[in-house]
């Protein structure tokens, strides 16, 4: 092997990434900075900021020998000749580093030994140990692409080493940001409330009256928390479903040509919905048919009818929901509609089907899997919505609503909210369970490496007279809601004063010129530029990381696939008041101590939404032959290689939605950020919550107003950078020809 083959491997490049960070980069991070000084040359003075290396020889944290070790035997291995010594070097190397320095720094804390067996077995260590820095995270990224790389080199994972590394990188953020979390959160329904373990205990918080009972179907007032939260997900999961199936439809094919109806005005008018900031749903609900809300003022001005609290209970609720998850499903669908191939359907018909047989047949089974996933989104999305049935529950209780009372009620009880998270949990595996049982083994594959010369059908008179039915009042709805968002950030007081004003919009995200220049005097502008920041960071990193386990679960056949998609759907599983709890109960201390910081707010962000990233991301590849995929490894191209030239190309509108989600989801979640945000990080939707409790609507629909303008901008922007895919068909315009043959 020569010096220049060397330098061009993988294990070298992640040896010497490995070594550089150990050697030169500070391993423990501070509260107040992540490992870094503003004096360099101060680091092997100060035991807080020195590096792996000093950290051992000079102030005695010996422990940390286990990573170089590990490195070293990675370093005999890059050296060899290829073949299996190498790999079994590569894999132990990087298993044994790992494994010490997680097995280290989970075992040792500020104060020294942190588990209680340890601290009665081991002598007492001298000084303690700090969350890892930029040098210990580091070090343990570069073992794990070793110990990945060196899997592939002994045959696992077809002998890819970008798939293999995948596999191990993405199952590793799995297991810390989701498993580690949710474990801690979840680990109190087995305990007392003394922190001992008690199954009795648990059987008491999990089997009694307020979660299972029925006594609403024996004349009662209430059934169980469970059985509610169970009816009301299904209800918006189908509700949510056959909408958004009824807007992916006109979107595509709701013209009489079978192109587009409507353009993009629907497209964005579908998304209004799910850029909303939190609670401004349930507020303009509550503004347009509350008791006090304008349409039951009119019926009882000119009627005479009394106004109802009928919004207020489950009704409400569904409602709420229906239009905050149907773009979801809008989402997802839409991507599945298009992919479906013009072809096909043209067989059918050339057998002389008409085209409602040719809908019922050929469109709608091949659009299974989006429909699959779609109703899976929606179930969990509803069954762990918080923000609707807190502002429009009433005494209709659900489980989300009952773990939030249990963490931060008048009586503290945190095995109850352990418990409910566990039922949670369990609502939403019997989902995926149905669901996968739902799409089966069949394949649905539409889009080859072949051109495609159909060209799209328009839908069946019924079925598109069916999906302009239902979808027209619900976009007119949303126009009048969106319509008194805005009216209400430029009156005075909603109710009382609609005298037209700015005031809100001065208060909010005022301008004034100072001595130094221009001043953000407003008093949002700090949340408001923190909120972009992160997200923008965020949003990618979703897109990225649930595409990419998209196409491991869809693509890739390895052992422990199950519990590896089943990792992926725990986030969705947990609700967000849970997840912001687990994280700081997991990350506040060492060895990942994230607390305070922005960056655990942009992994809350991330795996908070990495679901729909991959269940758009499955939906697109079921439709997708990996024909393309062998003939790009025929041509001996990378995995890597044919995902950025073959895959993503087609990959476009699991992209879209994607990278549009996950930004949305962290412009306006607040459930899973409440317990993590501080003065430094406030959020938009924080800041959102703490003006509502206050009564100052007025400003709060104007920063409401000011996100949905930011994020209709930066959707579109989105838009316009990955484009459309391209399936090589033809449109209307460009009959096709039969070629002339010259003799």
């Amino acid at each position: 092997m020569t010096m220049l083959q060397r330098r061009s491997n993988p294990p070298l490049i992640w040896l010497v990434a490995g070594l550089i960070a150990y050697l030169l980069l500070p391993w423990f991070a501070l509260p107040d900075h992540f490992g870094w000084t503003s004096n360099l040359g101060n680091l092997a003075l100060q035991q807080d900021t020195a590096t792996g290396v000093l950290q051992t020889i000079r102030f005695g944290r010996w422990w940390l020998w286990g990573p170089l070790i590990g490195l070293l035997i990675a370093a005999v291995g890059v050296f060899r000749e290829t073949g299996r010594p190498q790999a079994v070097l590569l894999t132990a190397g990087g298993a044994l580093g790992a494994g010490l320095l997680l097995v280290a720094g989970f075992s040792i804390g500020l104060q020294g030994w942190s588990i209680g067996w340890l601290k009665a077995l081991l002598p007492a260590l001298p000084q303690g140990q700090y969350g890892l820095g930029w040098g210990g995270i580091i070090v343990l990224l570069s073992l794990l692409m070793l110990f990945g790389i060196g899997l592939a080199r002994l045959g696992y994972f077809r002998g890819d080493g970008f798939t293999a590394c995948a596999v191990v990188g993405c199952a590793a953020l799995l297991l810390l940001f989701i498993a580690f979390p949710v474990f801690k959160a979840l680990v109190g329904a087995l305990q007392d409330d003394e922190g001992k373990w008690s199954l009795a205990a648990a059987a008491a918080r999990l089997f009694n009256e307020k979660t299972w009972g029925l006594g609403c179907l024996a004349g009662g007032t209430r059934c169980g928390v469970v059985w509610n939260t169970l009816f009301l997900g299904l209800a918006t999961a189908g509700g949510s479903t056959l909408l958004g199936l009824a807007l992916a439809l006109l979107a595509e094919r709701g013209s009489a040509t079978g192109k587009a109806h409507g353009g993009s005005w629907l497209k964005m008018l579908a998304l209004l919905p799910i850029i909303t900031p939190p609670f401004v749903i349930g507020l303009g609900l509550i503004l347009l048919l509350g008791r006090a809300g304008l349409i039951n003022q009119f019926l009882e001005y000119v009627f005479g009818l009394p106004p109802g609290r009928w919004l207020y209970g489950v009704q409400g609720i569904w409602l709420a929901q229906m239009f905050a998850f149907t773009p979801v499903a809008f989402l997802v669908l839409r991507g599945v509609v298009q992919g479906v191939s013009p072809s096909l359907e043209e067989a059918a018909q050339t057998l002389r089907a008409n085209p409602r047989m040719t809908f019922n047949t050929v469109t709608l089974p091949l659009l299974k899997p989006g429909i699959a996933n779609a109703f899976l989104v929606g179930f969990i999305e509803s069954i762990t919505d918080f923000g609707n049935p807190i502002v429009l529950g009433g005494q209709f209780a659900v489980l989300a609503t009952d773990i939030f009372f249990a963490i931060v009620g008048a009586q503290l009880d945190p095995g109850r909210a352990a418990s409910l998270g566990l039922l949670l949990l369990l609502l939403a595996l019997a989902a995926f369970v149905v669901q996968r049982r739902f799409i089966g083994e069949g394949g649905y594959t539409t889009v080859s490496g072949k051109g495609d010369s159909g060209l799209p059908l328009p839908l069946p008179a019924h079925v598109r007279k069916f999906a302009i039915g239902i979808a027209t009042p619900w976009l007119i709805l949303t126009l009048i809601v969106y319509a008194f968002a805005f009216f209400g950030s430029i009156v005075e007081v909603w109710g009382r004063d609609y005298s037209l004003t700015l005031r809100h919009y001065v208060k909010a995200f005022g301008l004034d010129w100072g001595v130094g220049g221009l001043v953000w005097s407003g008093g949002a502008w700090n949340s408001f530029w923190t909120t972009i920041k992160l997200s923008l960071v965020g949003a990618p990193l979703t897109a990225a990381v649930g595409l990419l386990i998209a196409y491991l679960l869809a693509r890739v056949k390895f052992k422990g696939q199950g519990s590896f998609e089943f990792l992926t759907l725990l986030a969705f599983a947990i609700p967000g008041t849970v997840i912001g709890v687990s994280y700081i109960l997991a990350f506040n201390v060492p060895p990942f101590e994230l607390t305070g910081t922005g960056l655990i707010i942009v992994l809350s962000f991330l795996f908070r939404s990495l679901p729909v990233g991959v269940q758009a991301g499955t939906a697109a590849f079921k439709q997708l032959d990996k024909s393309l995929d062998e003939a790009s490894a025929m041509l001996r191209a990378g995995t890597f290689t044919t995902l950025k030239r073959i895959v993503f190309p087609l990959l476009r509108p699991a992209v879209v939605a994607a990278l549009v989600y996950s930004f949305v989801r962290s412009m306006t979640t607040v459930s899973a950020v409440i317990f993590l945000v501080t003065a430094e990080h406030e959020l938009a939707t924080t800041y959102i919550v703490q003006r509502v409790t206050m009564g100052d609507y007025g400003l709060v629909l104007v920063y409401c107003t000011v996100l949905i303008l930011l994020m209709l901008a930066v959707i579109g922007a989105m838009q316009w950078l990955i484009g459309e895919r391209r399936l090589g068909r033809r449109s209307a315009a460009a009959p096709m020809t039969m070629p002339v043959v010259q003799a």
